[in-house]
């Protein structure tokens, strides 16, 4: 099998005998019929690394939500942000938590416009998330993908990766960007872990979908993703203090994303549009 270049859509579907990619994931691994947010959000930003079952479900959410773009993109770069933000508070290190398909607007790329040195840790367990951000780092000596579950903590922080590139008697920018929401269960235990490995000075960005301004859109949106692989739980503003336990959340606080500290051109007039809400703050 010829090795897929970037900018080709994956689909295996006539490829059925379980053969290994080229990049490294197995065809059996990978059920591409069921639709898997990662995939769907990479589909989403303009990125390659999604299966036709992905695409299907994006277009169920356009329909549901004309402004599905929006959301993805307004998400995006408040992640871009949040970097830049941790680089000028002297953060040099990452641990990038659900992080996804690799597309446009990746951690990495945004450290090292400003800091070529800074130091980044990949996480996610979807395999094509994983596979694909392994072959993009290849020539990239600081960052590196482990492919663990988040709600598995001591499996991230005792990683190789994770002991070869972060240092945590050093501030840690801990990056959750559209991840929390995947995860059904009490996310205070799981985050009361990461916040005990970061020293003082370090900082944790959140962003995360809500209902709270178009509930009954949202129970839409709902519906859809109740029928991908991960499905998916709203959290309020409100409960911005209660995940940032332990750290102070600074200014503008939780706010929708594309309100977090946006340039004029990324600003919307209906902020609400967005869906998601963020927040930075820095542990005390």
């Amino acid at each position: 099998m010829p090795e897929r270049q970037f900018g080709e859509h994956l689909d295996t579907s006539s490829d059925s005998n379980g053969s290994r990619d080229p990049i490294g994931f197995s065809k059996n691994d990978v059920n591409i019929s069921l639709p898997n947010p990662a995939r769907i959000y990479d589909y989403g930003l303009g990125g390659d690394h999604n299966f036709a079952s992905d695409r299907e479900a994006f277009h169920k959410l356009l329909e549901v939500d004309p402004d599905a773009r929006t959301v993805v993109r307004s998400n995006r770069a408040f992640l871009r942000r949040a970097v830049r933000f941790c680089l000028d508070q002297g953060i040099t290190q990452f641990l990038d938590l659900g992080s996804g398909v690799p597309t446009v607007g990746n951690v990495h790329d945004a450290a090292h416009e400003m800091n070529p040195d800074a130091r980044v840790v990949y996480v996610d367990n979807e395999p094509v998330a994983a596979a694909h951000t392994r072959r993009l780092l290849q020539d990239q000596p600081n960052t590196a993908i482990i492919q663990e579950d988040m709600r598995d903590p001591e499996a991230v922080l005792n990683a190789p990766e994770t002991a070869r590139l972060l240092d945590f008697s050093q501030p840690v920018g801990l990056m959750m960007a559209a991840v929390l929401h995947w995860v059904g269960d009490d996310v205070t235990e799981l985050l009361a872990r990461y916040r005990r490995e970061l020293v003082p000075g370090s900082a944790v960005a959140i962003s995360h979908l809500t209902d709270e301004d178009l509930p009954e859109q949202m129970r839409k949106v709902e519906a859809i993703f109740d029928e991908t692989s991960t499905p998916v739980t709203y959290r309020p503003r409100s409960r911005a203090s209660e995940l940032f336990t332990g750290f102070d959340i600074v200014e503008p606080g939780a706010v929708y994303c594309s309100e977090w500290r946006a340039e004029p051109e990324e600003t919307l007039a209906e902020p609400h549009r967005t869906k998601i809400w963020a927040a930075v703050g820095i542990k005390t």
